[in-house]
């Protein structure tokens, strides 16, 4: 299967297979810049991926805790219009219920990356699509600071 990867976000597990990955999409247009956004907990390796344009950007991501991946999906929404995610094949098949869960919340459209041994093959996740607060292009995830605003304007306002 082949896919046009821009703005899409890949799940860094494993940041090894990560920069595997990122450096044989480079491979396949080395004069256009990445439009791959990563996410995950290695921002060292992360960044240096920024820094040799094999990433369009990155984003700290502990998918172990629901409150961090609700921070990312809420930054994804108000920085990138993420089309689809990517998600080790491995590590979505070994991911436990709680994990698959969060893996299944990301965005609608979901596939995992199987390395070959002459490039990549993607599989769409056929699980259902749980649309929720972890949603990356969901008006769940967003943050409007009027909301808050507004808030304070109504606590304050108690004049009788």
């Amino acid at each position: 299967m082949s896919l046009n990867l821009d703005n899409f976000l890949l799940v860094d597990s494993n940041w090894e297979f990560s920069q595997e990955f990122v450096e044989f999409v480079k491979t396949l247009a080395p004069e256009t810049p990445s439009k791959i956004i990563i996410a995950g907990d290695n921002t060292k390796q992360m960044l240096k991926m920024m820094f040799k344009d094999q990433i369009k950007d990155y984003s700290y991501c502990d998918f172990d805790n629901e409150i961090s991946v609700s921070e990312l999906a809420t930054y994804l929404h108000e920085h990138h219009q993420i089309k689809g995610v990517l998600i080790n094949s491995l590590d979505y098949h070994l991911a436990d219920e709680k994990q698959r869960f969060i893996f299944n919340s990301l965005h609608a459209e979901r596939y995992t990356i199987e390395q070959l041994p002459n490039g990549y093959d993607y599989h769409r996740i056929s699980d259902p699509f749980n649309n929720n607060h972890l949603t990356c292009n969901s008006s769940l995830a967003a943050t409007k600071e009027d909301t808050f605003s507004e808030f304070i304007v109504l606590k304050t306002d108690t004049t009788d």
